[in-house]
């Protein structure tokens, strides 16, 4: 997989354990930035991993900002984008398989780098069941989600 990220300043310091969770469970990435824990604006890198995934060039993304909020407020803005913070193994692996997340948001300043690996390692092996016999339910409710994203009420 390809996997698009980027962090503000807040979420700088977990960058690398990022990089080394992708490269170590054998995936690429593309980085948007940023570069040092100077302040820059998360919604300006949230827009262009959103638009890398949008594009088909990843398949996934993981945004990182001081406490994963504000970058998952804003990835949740973007059409086809589902985003969610995980600070968690569970809900790491739990958000993709059932509820078909694709990008990772993290808080660089309630995690740190042992735990960013784990929760990266976690979201990048786990793969949706909604299509899977007997799991149909979770696609069920993917679709309303794409319901309410058209302005439509969840049928």
């Amino acid at each position: 997989m390809r996997i698009a990220i980027g962090t503000d300043h807040g979420g700088f310091p977990i960058k690398k354990a990022v990089i080394d969770a992708i490269l170590g469970a054998g995936h690429e990435y593309v980085d948007f930035g940023t570069d040092s824990e100077d302040s820059v604006d998360y919604p300006d890198l949230v827009e262009k991993v959103g638009k890398e995934i949008q594009s088909g060039k990843a398949d996934r993304g993981v945004l990182l900002c001081g406490s994963g909020v504000g970058v998952c407020v804003a990835a949740n803005k973007m059409v086809g984008i589902y985003a969610s913070i995980c600070h968690d193994m569970y809900t790491a692996k739990q958000a993709v398989e059932h509820d078909n997340i694709n990008v990772l948001c993290l808080g660089g300043r309630v995690i740190g780098s042992e735990q960013t690996i784990k929760l990266v390692k976690e979201f990048l092996g786990a793969k949706f069941i909604g299509n899977d016999p007997g799991e149909e339910r979770h696609l069920q409710r993917i679709n309303k989600v794409k319901n309410i994203e058209k302005g439509g009420i969840g049928q």
